[in-house]
């Protein structure tokens, strides 16, 4: 006679060795890909790119009618051409973000010392009472040091732009011609695809509308604003918030800037993000990631740590086709389904009994 609790004790330890295992095939993972990051961001950027020129590719091949010989090099100098152009906009306004970074480091300390001197009176003392300067100097620091790390980051990444074009050149060369992809690199290709295509439309239109409105406001660094929200914007959540409040210091310290205009210049721009963000976005991507907000905020401090802001902002793409991959196997469906937000799915593999054998 088989013994049913022997049974479900071997059923336990395997499934206690498996998951194990996959925590020390993680921690291998995230080790080898923070060493090798000078390699593998410029890859997995190309990588990304190349789906987004193979959609360009194929949507002229098969709608346009041209023939591939041409299709093909039309995508890739239009490609490198709005790289180019991209990347000369981007270095022109970190050259004016640095020009102009001792200014905006005095505007948030005197903002700071102008809001601690509206607080009531006991705690306008308990400020008094520490070290001002060092209270001031502790925001100041955090700011000047993550728009240092982003424009390092961003500086980083256009300095090996000659990397990546390499990888795009290849990956483009080296796709297949335009035919419906089938199982799961095509429905990689597919998602990856449309949350580009929306992200890319939906952050420029963003950027357009919050440098614009910046700039007619006549708030310095607007155009540095705009792109800034157009980059943070493929962070979800956390960056449409981080890019609002950026030209806080400059709106309400700056001398040149009224009341009206300063009031106009936080309200518009929230307004914007709010609205792209919560009604737009959502209709132009519907649930094509089919990852859960809180699958994306734990990508996004997994990356992170892994790759810095470059790694924030390919967090999301990249676990989707995380989730794409786990779902195609039997053993790791329950995570794909935990990473989507369902817990049905892991809660009845967790509660169903082992099946007893038959006796003999």
């Amino acid at each position: 006679m088989h013994d049913p609790q022997a049974g479900q004790v071997s059923l336990l330890e395997i499934r206690v060795q498996s998951v194990c295992l996959v925590i020390l095939a993680t921690v291998a993972s995230a080790g080898a890909l923070y060493w090798l990051r000078p390699v593998m961001i410029p890859f997995v950027l190309a990588l990304f790119i190349a789906l987004g020129l193979d959609m360009m590719r194929d949507q002229l091949m098969l709608r346009a009618r041209v023939p591939r010989a041409l299709a093909l090099p039309v995508t890739l100098i239009g490609g490198v051409l709005a790289l180019a152009g991209l990347g000369a906009l981007v270095s022109a306004s970190l050259g004016q973000l640095s020009q102009n970074a001792g200014i905006y480091t005095e505007q948030l300390q005197k903002l700071i010392v102008q809001t601690i001197a509206i607080l009531p009176g006991p705690l306008q003392e308990a400020a008094e009472a520490l070290d001002l300067e060092a209270l001031t100097n502790i925001p100041v620091s955090s700011v000047t040091g993550m728009l240092g790390r982003t424009t390092s980051a961003i500086a980083n990444l256009l300095s090996q732009s000659t990397l990546v074009l390499i990888f795009v050149l290849f990956l483009v060369l080296g796709g297949p011609q335009a035919q419906p992809q089938e199982g799961t690199w095509g429905q990689v290709v597919s998602r990856v695809q449309t949350y580009l295509l929306s992200k890319i439309v939906v952050s420029a239109v963003t950027g357009f509308l919050v440098g614009l409105t910046l700039l007619i406001l006549d708030i310095p660094l607007a155009m540095v604003f705009g792109l800034l929200a157009f980059l943070l914007n493929f962070i979800p959540n956390v960056g449409s918030a981080i890019a609002t409040l950026l030209p806080l210091p400059v709106v309400l310290v700056d001398p040149s800037v009224s009341s009206l205009a300063a009031i106009l210049a936080l309200a518009i721009p929230a307004g914007i993000q709010g609205v792209v963000g919560n009604v737009i976005e959502p209709r132009m991507m519907g649930d094509s990631l089919d990852l859960h907000p809180i699958s994306i905020l734990m990508s996004l401090i997994f990356w992170g740590m892994l790759w810095g802001i470059i790694g924030m902002l390919l967090a999301t793409p990249i676990t989707a086709v995380l989730k794409i991959f786990l779902d195609r196997f039997e053993g790791s469906r329950p995570v794909a389904e935990l990473m989507a937000g369902r817990m049905g799915a892991l809660t009845s593999q967790v509660a169903a009994p082992p099946a007893a054998d038959p006796p003999a």
